[in-house]
């Protein structure tokens, strides 16, 4: 079972309504009851946003609000707490987990859920005054999560018993984001939703990608995760949007409109996505790091731009566009602000300066040149088409070819092909030896370098840590309860 899918076995009913239901549009604006018949030999009980009736009965206001509405029937374990009038549910279907492990999970996801109001200053108003975690760590789960509008499915097989107390919650921080962020501050391209074509959004890189950024915040400032692990996760991320050739040909928008080719779209056909797509949850990430850094440079903060947001949007069940996200950071920062950011990295594919955003917040940025091939090699075999730019993409080499020699030296095994190419130096020619369609063939290429990013915090004693980096880097990472 996951976030899209339905999945019924002697373990649990685990039901995403569309793939359950027959949609039939006539009945868009039907009030819709549904009746469960559970396993009661087996304890099966009804987790649903679904409003409760009677017994196993549930009730959906249209067609819209049923599809919307994932249910878990199992033999399931719930804690809840209450913030103001309003209820937060865990239901947790996991055999594994001890009731102690249940708990101390339970104590981490309030963490998150207090968290995030206080960036906001409060929570949404849920339509049933509840808000509930699907929490469903079974070995036959898919790792995944789905946003819905009161509650969400969170599927994972990793067991709170191996690990998921740690892994699991990353999923959490990100679909309780959503609540405000896509579910109330919500994309006009996306309303209505429909659900017999594909929904084509440009702003998946503010809806997804600044949800990316929070998620991890939010799990650096509760203190799930330290800030040594926070800027790692922040360094892998960096890496993989700031150093990809695909920025060349589309910008955040236009990565947006490719979700459905790359959001769990699956095909048999070859892609060479790799060289021309960055994920807009990971380049938005990346733009609210840059937003908000850049903010914090006028004394200012993506927190409060979010709560603009949910303000003038999401309470006033307002859908924006991304004019509306340029307009309301020129009210928010100034006009010649909001103008440079959006024309610089959302309308065209600018990189910020990060060396002098990072230094403010007692982050030491480095760009390091390493000698690199360009391309995945395992057990001699390319694994992927080769970056563009690189040594191996302009040696002609693809994906698949296996590699016989390098200059004399025999390639055998899994050995690491930069460690070869590092005993040569940058700008020598070699010949390389390779297999392409059970012929063996010859060219020759020029070692170069790439570059990556290296992040880390400011020696608290060094020269750049000051009293106002100190409590800048505090306003960005420290609670806000």
């Amino acid at each position: 079972g996951d976030g899209t899918y339905a999945q019924v076995d002697e373990t649990h009913a685990h039901l995403n309504i569309p793939a359950t239901f027959m949609y039939v549009p006539e009945l868009s604006g039907n009030e819709f009851e549904v009746t469960f018949k559970v396993r009661e030999d087996l304890g099966w009980m009804v987790a649903t946003q679904l409003k409760h009736l009677d017994g196993n009965t549930f009730y959906a206001k249209d067609l819209q609000y049923f599809m919307d509405s994932p249910v878990e029937i199992a033999n399931f374990r719930k804690r809840s707490f209450k913030v103001e009038e309003q209820t937060i549910n865990l239901v947790l279907h996991d055999d594994a987990a001890s009731d102690e492990q249940f708990d101390r999970y339970f104590e981490k996801v309030k963490k998150i859920v207090l968290e995030q109001a206080a960036i906001f200053g409060e929570l949404p108003t849920f339509d049933y005054g509840e808000y509930t975690f699907l929490a469903c760590y079974m070995p036959n789960a898919t790792g995944d999560g789905m946003e819905h509008r009161n509650s969400t499915m969170i599927p994972s097989s990793r067991s709170l018993s191996l690990g998921g107390i740690e892994q699991n919650i990353g999923t959490v921080a990100h679909e309780f984001f959503h609540c405000w962020n896509v579910e109330r501050i919500r994309p006009k391209t996306l309303e209505p939703f429909d659900f017999q074509r594909a929904n084509m959004s440009g702003e998946l890189w503010f809806a997804e990608g600044f949800t990316n950024y929070y998620d991890a915040l939010t799990q650096c400032r509760t203190g799930i995760w330290s800030q040594d692990q926070y800027l790692m996760d922040m360094a892998q991320v960096f890496n993989a949007v700031w150093t990809s050739p695909a920025r060349q040909f589309f910008n955040p928008i236009e990565m947006s409109y490719q979700a459905p080719f790359n959001d769990a779209a699956k095909s048999i056909d070859d892609t060479n996505f790799g060289n021309t797509f960055i994920s807009y949850y990971h380049y938005g990430e990346m733009l609210g790091l840059a937003l908000d850094l850049s903010l914090r440079e006028k004394n200012l903060n993506l927190d409060d731009y979010m709560t603009l947001m949910w303000n003038n949007f999401g309470k006033k069940h307002n859908y924006y566009t991304i004019e509306d996200l340029h307009m309301t950071l020129n009210g928010y920062a100034g006009k010649d602000f909001g103008d440079t950011f959006f024309n610089s990295y959302i309308y065209k594919s600018g990189m910020p300066d990060f060396e002098r955003l990072f230094k403010q917040v007692g982050v030491d940025f480095k760009a390091i040149d390493a000698i690199d091939f360009g391309a995945f090699v395992r057990h001699q075999k390319i694994m992927n088409h080769p970056k563009i730019g690189s040594a191996a993409y302009d040696a002609g080499l693809q994906k698949e070819d296996k590699i016989i020699k390098i200059d004399t030296i025999s390639f055998e095994g899994n050995v690491n092909i930069n460690t070869i190419l590092n005993t040569f130096k940058v700008g020598d020619t070699i010949k390389i030896t390779y297999e392409r369609y059970g012929f063996q063939k010859e060219t020759s290429f020029v070692i170069k370098a790439d570059t990556f990013y290296n992040l880390d915090w400011m020696d608290i004693n060094s020269k750049g840590m000051n009293k106002t980096v100190k409590k800048k880097q505090d306003l960005w990472l420290k609670s806000k309860l």
